[in-house]
């Protein structure tokens, strides 16, 4: 991974000189969220959804805010290109997880001169937690023992270690979906305010108030859920997919089953697993099965046929697709969409 990420920084570097590009004034034609015009815009670079959108509440009108990730793709596979590359050597404040994911992210910024850039990694916002396996869900963790044992075919080796980066213990698997909560949320936009407070102190008071009046709907948001949840019927809720809502479950003291944890690069269940989900829905009289957004929802849809149970989708807010993108879908509209979802399957 080191020497492709070498090539992809030299690669990126010679494209920017050949094209004249100079500075932080570098066309980001490309980017899911710019028209290609040059912008003296302080410039926030994230690389998925949520913490972009974070970016956006904050900053309002005046930053321009980009998400190196595509609308519709897969977060965790996400590799970049040498136009993001130039996206983030060039840019004032710079959003990522901190994860297992994020990889690229680390080595990346190893090779960077990155003393002119605010860097918030959102996984050093809050206190974090080891991925869980629960009971029933496939367990790939000695893939992930292999990794740091073993080269890998991504070329990850054991020489890599997230404590040098983040002062995270290579030795345990931290969940990285911290935005899922909204409580964290509110540590991770005061985070992003401080961020371009130090980058922009010329529009430092707006960026204050931004941070006051998001919060404040951070906390109305998490209100909704609490309501939810103390007048639920059961605290356990099930998921025919990847678990990304640790940090969310842990927040509103809810039990789960689910699949396969948050990161898990498996998509196929065992039998085994989906007999015991099956199982679970149908002696808990659980009436829903989610699934996670951009999922195709199979594995769902088979436990809700056997059980008669419906399937609804809880975003995760990883990504989101081309048309929400397009019509300026928000970290809080998908949550709220949650908030309804969550009291179907809970009451």
């Amino acid at each position: 991974m080191k020497k492709f990420l070498s090539i992809l920084t030299a690669a990126a570097m010679a494209a920017a000189v050949l094209s004249g590009c100079a500075g932080k004034d570098v066309p980001a034609d490309g980017g899911a969220d710019n028209d290609g015009s040059v912008s003296d815009k302080v410039s926030v670079v994230a690389t998925i959804f949520a913490p972009y959108d974070f970016a956006r509440q904050v900053a309002g009108d005046n930053a321009e805010v980009t998400m190196l990730l595509p609308p519709a793709s897969e977060s965790h596979s996400f590799e970049p290109t040498p136009q993001d590359v130039i996206r983030i050597q060039n840019c004032d404040v710079f959003l990522y997880v901190g994860g297992e994911s994020d990889e690229w992210v680390h080595e990346l910024l190893e090779s960077m001169d990155t003393s002119g850039m605010k860097i918030v990694t959102l996984m050093d916002c809050v206190e974090v937690v080891e991925e869980e396996i629960v009971e029933g869900m496939e367990d790939d963790e000695h893939e992930h023992d292999d990794e740091h044992e073993h080269d890998d075919e991504d070329g990850h080796d054991d020489e890599d270690s997230h404590d040098d980066e983040d002062g995270h213990d290579d030795e345990h698997e931290y969940d990285e979906h911290v935005w899922t909560s909204p409580k964290n949320a509110q540590l991770i936009v005061q985070k992003i305010s401080a961020a371009l407070c130090e980058a922009d102190a010329s529009h430092a008071e707006q960026y204050l108030r931004n941070e006051e009046a998001y919060i404040e709907q951070l906390k109305e948001l998490d209100g909704k859920f609490q309501a939810v949840v103390d007048g639920a019927a059961r605290k356990t809720f099930v998921f025919g997919d990847r678990f990304p809502f640790r940090y969310f479950a842990d927040a509103y003291g809810l039990d789960y089953f689910a699949a396969f944890p948050g990161c898990s690069t498996e998509t196929e269940p065992s039998a085994a697993t989906v007999a015991f989900l099956i199982d679970k829905v149908e002696a808990e009289s659980i009436p829903v099965v989610f699934h996670i957004e951009l999922s195709n929802g199979k594995m769902a849809e088979t436990i809700a046929e056997a059980t008669g149970a419906k399937v609804l989708e809880l975003h995760a807010c990883h990504n989101i697709t081309r048309d929400d993108f397009i019509n300026g879908m928000t970290y809080l509209d998908l949550m709220n969409r949650n908030v309804e979802a969550l009291k179907e399957a809970l009451y």
